[in-house]
């Protein structure tokens, strides 16, 4: 609870993933990766209550041992085309009432307690209905253009771009996916973390914004939590 506001984290973790096979049950520095979004909610100072969602029964026994409530996601919930906000609503549905949701993907297991903590501080400075986390992008957009199959350049690049070094280019965020925030009523009734009005922006170091969809990003984090 923080300023007399309660607050539900939800973390949603099927049993299937294409790109990495079993991904939310991977070891990841002697934890399965689930485990660090568990305990980083668990620490927080202001969540009431943890939730974590799955079809899968190994996800759901090791969410219990590490002290998270769970709820058995329906088979149709956990298809590839059942939305996130179809297994939050599912929660929503089925607990106790709520000020508060908030959405911790099992994937970004660099976002911590401070940082959650931090994003509901700032929900309550803007007296705002949602927060989503961003971090920087590394390489401006504006660098970037489409290619059709004959590979051609003419007119990837803006005119007003082409003189320009990237320093001297604006700084562009994007969604980490690491933190969403949203008033319940709110979400339920635009079933979206991306509110149309009174959102707010929560930055991160591109560090901490890793989010595991390959090997590869299993590979670095694993190398920066060595490394601290």
């Amino acid at each position: 609870m923080y300023k007399d506001k309660t607050f539900l984290a939800i973390i949603p973790a099927r049993g299937g993933s294409k790109r990495l096979p079993r991904k939310n049950v991977l070891d990841l520095n002697g934890k399965p990766l689930i485990a660090w979004s568990i305990e980083a909610g668990l620490n927080s100072q202001y969540i009431d209550k943890i939730i974590v969602s799955s079809d899968d029964e190994e996800i759901l026994t090791i969410a219990k041992d590490f002290k998270a409530d769970t709820l058995k996601r329906p088979t149709e919930l956990a298809s590839d085309i059942a939305t996130t906000f179809d297994a939050i609503k599912h929660i929503i549905d089925n607990v106790e009432d709520y000020d508060y949701v908030i959405l911790l993907q099992a994937t970004s297991p660099l976002r911590n307690q401070q940082h959650i903590d931090e994003a509901i501080e700032l929900l309550n400075l803007k007296n705002a209905d949602a927060v989503v986390s961003v971090c920087h992008m590394d390489h401006s957009p504006l660098w970037s253009n489409t290619l059709d199959d004959n590979l051609s350049m003419n007119g990837f690049l803006r005119d007003e771009v082409l003189n320009k070094r990237s320093q001297d280019l604006e700084t562009y965020f994007r969604v980490n996916g690491a933190i969403y925030i949203c008033n319940t009523k709110k979400l339920l009734e635009e079933k979206s973390f991306f509110l149309k009005d009174n959102i707010f922006a929560y930055k991160m170091d591109r560090k901490s914004s890793i989010d595991i969809d390959e090997e590869i990003d299993l590979t670095i984090s694993k190398f920066i939590m060595d490394s601290e």
